[in-house]
């Protein structure tokens, strides 16, 4: 029996069909939110600006100005105001006060010696005011003819210099000692002499050194 082939043939599995082309496909819906931002526009008021820009140069300007009118800052130089000031201590100057009123019997004040600018200030306080004569005897200060103590922080003055006899002063001038007349070269000396308004820098009002006599001066 030959030429009998009982071999069993394999059935081919049936092949897939073939999607043609642009035939549909499975779809998933995506359904993450976007993000979506906000684009907001900066608007600049030109007005707010310089409404702001004018309240900055204001306080610059009172800054300033109180600093200059109040906070002038000078060292003390001597024991001559010893002890409401020593030396060393750091005052500060109220340069507006004798714009307001004239300076009066008591007041501490800072000054140039004859208006010299490249002197160092001088502090001393008030006794003798314009028109007035002054006088000093037996270590008392007289104004007119009559002692003085109020206002007045010195006593025991050993040297009397100019005031020995009366000196009358001018009509802008004024009469300055030290506290500590021992150690003061004041208006008894003709170094100093009377001392003219113009040549007053201002009133000292504060102790700002931190130290023992820290706070407001005494007149």
């Amino acid at each position: 029996m030959k030429g009998l082939d009982f071999r069993k043939k394999r059935k081919k599995p049936p092949q897939r069909p073939r999607r043609k082309p642009g035939s549909s496909r499975l779809k998933f819906e995506d359904k993450r939110q976007k993000l979506h931002f906000e684009r907001r526009h900066i608007v600049i008021n030109a007005k707010v600006v310089v409404i702001w820009a004018v309240e900055i140069l204001i306080l610059c300007m009172a800054a300033v100005f109180l600093v200059l009118a109040f906070g002038e800052r000078v060292s003390v130089a001597g024991d001559s105001m010893n002890p409401v000031l020593k030396n060393g201590d750091i005052v500060l100057i109220n340069r507006l006060a004798y714009g307001i009123k004239s300076p009066s019997r008591g007041d501490v004040v800072a000054f140039r010696p004859n208006g010299d600018e490249d002197a160092h200030y001088q502090i001393k306080r008030i006794v003798g005011l314009p028109g007035e004569t002054v006088q000093i005897t037996d270590g008392s200060v007289y104004i007119d003819g009559e002692q003085v103590t109020d206002h007045v922080y010195v006593t025991g003055i050993d040297y009397a210099g100019l005031a020995e006899e009366p000196l009358e002063l001018g009509k802008d001038e004024y009469f300055v000692m030290g506290d500590n007349a021992s150690a003061s070269d004041d208006s008894r000396t003709p170094e100093i002499g009377n001392v003219s308004r113009d040549d007053i820098y201002g009133k000292v009002w504060f102790e700002a050194g931190f130290g023992d006599n820290f706070g407001f001066v005494s007149d």
